[in-house]
């Protein structure tokens, strides 16, 4: 399988250019590629096809940032960038664009069926359920088709009739002034048919709202703004028309001890004077589990130790970020009486001024106020 090419390339645009040249430089490519202007060439509805997915991804804020960070590999680790099977998938998913192109749907005089809308689900996270990945389960509210009149509206045993306004077109010509101006029909409301027996069930929308089950299969490494793209379930679209798509967006809780920066997983550990002097092995827990790290002697307080491959997997599969371990040296806030003792001979072995024996709880005191 050939490799896809840098969607900039494709729109023939810089990788700083605004959103409107963006939008500016496919619809001048779509124009070019269209199957009505090319019919028969496979070649021009392959670049089509290409056209429009590069599109898609370049005119999402969230999903440009995630295809600059990441590239093609990444977009496909998040769910997103799968391209287009068909030309009439894109007609369907941009019907907003080429119905400005061409004035009316493909250009063809004819309304074709409405693609359904997309939705977005808002799915919030723990720490390690995105660093490790998961599947979770989730309730949408979406519209499915009536199954009492499979989606046409109209009562069973009837059928919807052309509207006699725009003659199932779905469009009238509105002349103002010298101009005609396509407009959609006020009597279907752009569906080119009447429904004069109307569906019970749904009361001639066709549609019934319902709370589908479905679950999502989360990548490693997902962080909170990236959305996941789930094909086909979002809203359904008219009978022979193609559902919408889901797009779940990732809210990732904080974590008490993990913080994420990037790739890396930081944390502090505390560990004990003696063993910052001496150094000496520690417990320190990973996303993964526990591992043990040593403390080399002399280790100062915020000395940063890094665990190579510790941290979240890339979602483009190329690696993974490292731990960060900051050791914080640990003050106690009682002594005993022995441990009074011997840090008192260690200071005056230093010959470090310290408070007499009669206020050293004060001392404490003062740390930990």
């Amino acid at each position: 399988m050939a490799a896809k090419r840098d969607y900039y390339e494709v729109l023939g645009v810089a990788r700083d250019v605004a959103p409107a040249e963006v939008k500016k430089a496919f619809r001048t490519l779509a124009m070019k590629y269209h199957p009505d202007k090319n019919p028969g060439d496979a070649e021009a509805e392959v670049r089509f096809k290409e056209v429009a997915e590069a599109y898609e991804i370049l005119s999402d804020e969230q999903k440009r940032a995630m295809y600059d960070r990441f590239g093609h590999d990444g977009l496909k680790g998040a769910g997103m960038g799968g391209g287009f099977g068909s030309a009439e998938d894109v007609f369907s998913h941009f019907g907003d664009i080429f119905g400005e192109l061409f004035g009316m749907n493909r250009g063809r005089g004819q309304r074709g069926p409405r693609r359904g809308s997309d939705l977005e689900y808002p799915l919030h996270l723990d720490f390690l359920e995105a660093a490790l990945g998961c599947e979770k389960e989730i309730q949408v509210p979406r519209h499915v088709h009536c199954d009492t009149c499979n989606g046409s509206g109209a009562a069973p045993g009837s059928t919807p009739v052309t509207c006699g306004t725009c003659r199932g077109v779905g469009e009238v010509i509105q002349a103002q002034m010298f101009l005609r101006i396509r407009a959609t029909c006020p009597t279907c409301s752009g569906t080119g048919k009447i429904i004069k027996d109307r569906c019970r069930e749904c009361d001639g929308a066709g549609r019934n709202r319902v709370s589908s089950k479905m679950k999502v299969q989360v990548p490693a490494g997902v962080d909170t703004g990236i959305q996941i793209r789930d094909r086909g379930k979002g809203d359904f679209g008219d009978p022979g028309a193609p559902p919408g798509d889901l797009y779940v967006s990732i809210h990732v809780r904080e974590h008490e001890f993990f913080e994420r920066d990037g790739l890396d997983v930081r944390c502090q550990v505390p560990i004990s004077y003696p063993k910052a002097c001496l150094g000496g092995d520690i417990t320190v827990p990973t996303i993964e589990g526990d591992a043990t790290v040593t403390v080399e002697p002399g280790t100062p307080s915020g000395r940063e130790i890094r665990l190579r491959g510790k941290g979240v997997a890339s979602l483009n599969g190329r690696g993974r970020g490292d731990q960060v371990v900051q050791v914080v040296v640990a003050v106690p806030k009682t002594l005993s009486t022995r441990e009074e003792e011997l840090i008192r001979e260690l200071a005056e072995l230093q010959d470090d001024q310290v408070k007499d024996r009669n206020t050293w709880k004060d001392f404490f005191r003062g740390l930990v106020s």
